[in-house]
């Protein structure tokens, strides 16, 4: 199938991400792709994609505004979808400006120009199933379950999501509470950090500040981007404002992912020891005082009191409205994410923005 003019254009922000980049390859040919991002030369898509690509700073409302009349022109006013990816993360835990300036008020400034297109159809927002206050008590969480931000991050998308709630206006709107993504290469922070960790030994990989039968909830970047395209094939059927949690309906506990991980990489069973989490945090801020700008450390001190949190999500809606079903397991993918690791381990680390330390490299000059 070959794009037309009659073939209905999908917008996507951050299209230079990891999930931007595979919802476009989800969506076309069957829509055409407009993609914006910021102006770096990484988020730039590969140049022979064939999609259309205008760089933006979503933090400014005068070149947010020139870009959003461009792209109106070009579409004649009239946009199938607008999937809104780009916003501001890190896991250092430290506050900062962009948080307000892109994730909040950028979506913000996107609504307010989208009003002024002829018709949109729908407006998807990618927020974090981390929005949602664990369930550390027995039960699952569904969209209906209580709201609870411990940082940054989360707090962030909270705050989008009560701007797209009261700004949306005639515009169809979906947030996504997502669960963390990862994929056959990893592409996870957590899962590569855990799993570096045990590639080479480091005595954190052994000990863990909290209860191992938790566990963080996840989903395969495939099944995400099925997800993306259900829903702007669908997006007539939704009307209003909806909520969807987006995960795998099961979740690898702690202690699971430790003992598979270790004996995929060792060949052996890797013991998991649970410490105080005084002792833990002492341990990480050290850690961090040492820590040079070419090693940083991953854990922070903040993140201690996060261990016991466990999302165990309820994707009936999604199952139901959508006809959406996961094909993927992380534990089941955890096996070709260990091989992609013994296959090319500095590349690995590279991709799950890892040091590459001379460790790494001397066991990979060894293979």
């Amino acid at each position: 199938m070959t794009a037309t003019t009659e073939t209905p254009y999908v917008l996507i922000t951050g299209i230079g991400g990891l999930i931007g980049t595979r919802v476009a390859q989800a969506l076309y040919p069957a829509y055409q792709i407009i993609g914006i991002d910021r102006k770096e030369e990484d988020n730039l898509p590969h140049p022979h994609t064939p999609y259309e690509y205008l760089p933006v700073d979503l933090t400014d409302d005068a070149n947010t505004g020139d870009v959003l009349r461009q792209i109106r022109e070009r579409v004649q006013g009239r946009l199938a979808s607008v999937i809104h990816l780009a916003a501001y993360y890190d896991f250092k835990g430290e506050p900062s400006p962009l948080y307000e300036s892109l994730t909040v008020e950028g979506t913000r400034r996107l609504l307010r120009e989208l009003a002024k297109f002829e018709r949109v159809e729908q407006f998807v927002f990618s927020s974090s199933l981390l929005v949602m206050k664990p369930n550390n008590a027995p039960g699952p969480i569904d969209e209906s379950s209580p709201v609870e931000a411990k940082w940054d991050y989360p707090a962030s998308k909270i705050r989008a999501e009560e701007v797209i709630r009261n700004e949306h206006g005639g515009i169809p709107a979906v947030s996504l509470r997502i669960s963390g993504v990862y994929d056959e290469r990893g592409h996870s922070l957590p899962i590569g950090q855990q799993i570096g960790r045990i590639y080479e030994k480091q005595l954190e990989g052994y000990f863990f500040p909290g209860d191992s039968d938790r566990g963080q909830a996840v989903v395969h970047l495939d099944d995400l981007a099925d997800l993306f395209r259900k829903l702007v094939d669908r997006r007539n059927e939704l009307s209003g404002y909806e909520v969807f949690l987006v995960s795998e309906p099961d979740v690898v506990s702690y202690a699971e992912l430790q003992d598979q991980l270790g004996e995929l990489i060792h060949g052996d069973e890797w013991p998991t020891i649970r410490i105080p989490k005084v002792v833990a945090k002492v341990g990480a801020y050290v850690k961090n005082k040492l820590a040079s700008e070419d090693d940083p450390q991953f854990i922070k001190p903040w993140m201690i009191d996060l261990a016991d949190d466990h999302y165990q999500p309820d994707i009936t809606k999604a199952r139901t409205k959508l006809s959406w079903e996961p094909k993927h397991r992380l534990r089941d993918t955890l096996p070709a994410i260990v091989e992609s690791l013994k296959r090319d381990s500095v590349t690995f680390y590279k991709d799950n923005y890892l040091p590459v330390t001379d460790e790494v490299k001397q066991k990979a000059a060894r293979r």
